[in-house]
């Protein structure tokens, strides 16, 4: 096991594709079970979590969840190794409150389309752990960047959707998921939801259409149960 602190934790998590996403010291309304004193948050932004999943993937192939059974086996070795409890956004209820902790740790903010936007990854991010530490590590400042958003006129993202799923406050998944799983899809499916990709913020880190194939096709067999 290695001290932990955060720059041997980046490098750790680079090893994955993956990154630290700012972190916090839990207070008791932060419903952090086992009162550690630090909570790291971890996840991904852009392509290169899925470049080092692809890498291995065939050996997750028999599993129902591929991608959430690397994470675990990846975020878990690192746990190991830093001397930290790892949780996770799936798995069995009751779930983790980890859009919560995500906006204690970094400034993300609700979109116009639902999901976290942040003021470089846009909405090409994802949590995907959180890494629990019984010491109170030194963390860097808190970044309290607004919600792009609130300076974003045009809302395109709200025009972009071919079905008008998204008014700004509500979102119609049966609209959605009819889309995407229908004959003529157009290039949601395979290329990523239309709605993300008009968001002018985080650009550059936009998933690739295998990365985007990949979860689109995840959310349309979870809406089928």
């Amino acid at each position: 096991m290695v001290p932990a602190d955060i720059e041997g934790l980046r490098a750790a998590l680079a090893a994955h594709g993956l990154i630290v996403r700012g972190g916090f010291h839990p207070e008791s309304d932060d419903v952090v079970p086992g009162d550690p004193g630090a909570l790291v948050m971890v996840g991904n932004a852009g392509p290169d979590m899925w470049n080092a999943f692809a890498s291995v993937r065939a050996r997750y192939a028999d599993r129902a969840n591929p991608l959430d059974a690397w994470i675990a086996d990846a975020v878990g070795e690192v746990a190991r190794d830093v001397g930290a409890e790892a949780f996770f956004p799936f798995g069995r209820p009751p779930h983790l409150p980890f859009q919560r902790w995500a906006r204690r740790a970094e400034p993300v903010h609700p979109s116009p389309v639902g999901v976290l936007i942040h003021p470089d990854y846009g909405l090409w991010h994802a949590y995907r752990a959180a890494l629990a530490f019984a010491e109170r590590l030194e963390l860097p400042a808190p970044d309290r960047r607004p919600a792009p958003c609130e300076t974003c006129a045009e809302k395109p993202c709200l025009a972009a959707c071919p079905v008008g799923a998204f008014d700004g406050d509500a979102y119609d998944v049966p609209a959605c998921t009819g889309h995407i799983t229908a004959a003529d899809r157009g290039d949601c499916m395979g290329r990523g939801c239309a709605a993300r990709h008009a968001c002018p913020i985080g650009r550059d880190y936009a998933y690739v259409p295998e990365q985007a194939a990949f979860h689109m096709a995840a959310f349309a067999a979870a809406q089928r149960g």
